[in-house]
């Protein structure tokens, strides 16, 4: 009994302080006021994946923007075997599994026997221009922290969702 009391007396401090609207926390998201950022998995915001990703992922930016000069961190949700063939970025790629499990490689070519399982938990920082790929085992969430503007560059042009045909 006395836990629930205090579980309801933290959410009422915290909805008076402005943490649990997503309205309050989507406007510290974008920088204005330049307060405290919060954010509870309650209230993130998940959309569609950028265009560069292959389909079926969801990304969710908490802080900054991916599209300019400047730190930014972003989610992204990817479903059960979910496969990014071999790419590299313009930045350090700095990733963190929060659930899930990740897979990555190294090298130019996707090789299954060279994936390396990245339990919930796990960080990985890849320098710029390393070619990389990756997978998911079951649904996996990971969160990115990178100096923007963020850019992706498949090894191989056919691979990358951007370019291809639409029917």
């Amino acid at each position: 009994m006395r836990r629930s009391v205090i579980v309801l007396t933290l959410t009422a401090v915290a909805a008076a302080a402005g943490l649990a609207r997503p309205g309050s926390v989507a406007a510290g998201r974008h920088g204005k006021g330049g307060g405290h950022i919060v954010f509870t998995p309650a209230v993130i915001e998940w959309k569609a994946g950028p265009a560069a990703l292959p389909p079926g992922a969801k990304m969710a930016v908490l802080e900054g923007d991916p599209a300019k000069k400047g730190l930014f961190t972003a989610r992204f949700w990817l479903p059960a075997d979910y496969k990014v063939m071999p790419h590299w970025h313009p930045a350090h790629e700095r990733v963190t599994v929060i659930s899930g499990v990740f897979l990555m490689g190294k090298g130019d070519k996707f090789d299954a026997e060279a994936l390396k399982e990245l339990p919930a938990g796990s960080f990985s920082v890849m320098p710029p221009k390393t070619p990389h790929f990756a997978m998911t085992k079951g649904e996996t969430v990971i969160q990115l922290n990178v100096m923007g503007p963020w850019g992706i560059t498949y090894v191989n042009t056919a691979d990358d969702p951007r370019k291809a045909k639409k029917p």
